[in-house]
């Protein structure tokens, strides 16, 4: 997947000086939007929750200390929960300060270390009216049972792609959410 993104950011990177000299062919732009695809609807790295298999997925752009974020995630999990052929992909895009990045990193990290763990701690990081603190981020791992983890550089390499993937399919804040194919 790293190696995906990298692709992408050389592509688009050059984009500009391309366009000048000679346009993408048909080929190599289905090439991009396939690219785009498994980065937003394939990327292990990103948390799902729903269905396995699903019939339709949204792919989710949020910031843990986004008001906005807070009032959309209860319905989408309604939405999974109302229609088993839904999934829901959760993209942490923390633009509202380190306590966002902070709180994106511990979840990234719960979901790749103990993934049975994530939506507890989701749901609580959610439900914090306000903005989170490193008190308030801990306070959730507790209430939700997450084990603690130690933060690495993985973690940091998802939120740079999440950023990437954001400005690529022209997302300007949170929450944003992707619907089959339509932003």
């Amino acid at each position: 997947m790293k190696y995906m993104i990298v692709l992408l950011l050389a592509l688009f990177s050059t984009l500009s000086i391309a366009q000048e000299t000679a346009p993408f062919t048909p080929d190599q732009e289905k090439q991009i939007e396939n690219l785009i695809h498994a980065a937003l609807f394939n990327d292990p790295a990103s948390p799902r929750i729903g269905a396995k298999h699903p019939k339709l997925t949204l792919v989710n752009f949020t910031d843990y200390n986004c008001p906005y974020c807070k009032q959309l995630d209860p319905m989408l999990e309604k939405i999974v929960q109302k229609y088993p052929d839904v999934a829901v992909i959760i993209k942490p895009l923390p633009f509202k300060g380190e306590s966002s990045v902070l709180a994106a990193r511990i979840a990234l990290t719960t979901w790749r270390e103990h993934p049975q763990q994530f939506l507890a701690l989701h749901e609580k990081l959610m439900q914090k009216r306000g903005y989170h603190t490193d008190d308030s981020i801990k306070q959730a791992q507790q209430k939700a049972g997450a084990t603690p983890v130690t933060l690495d550089e993985k973690s940091m390499e998802t939120i740079r792609t999440n950023l990437q993937l954001a400005r690529l399919v022209g997302v300007q804040g949170t929450p944003a959410t992707i619907i089959g194919d339509e932003l």
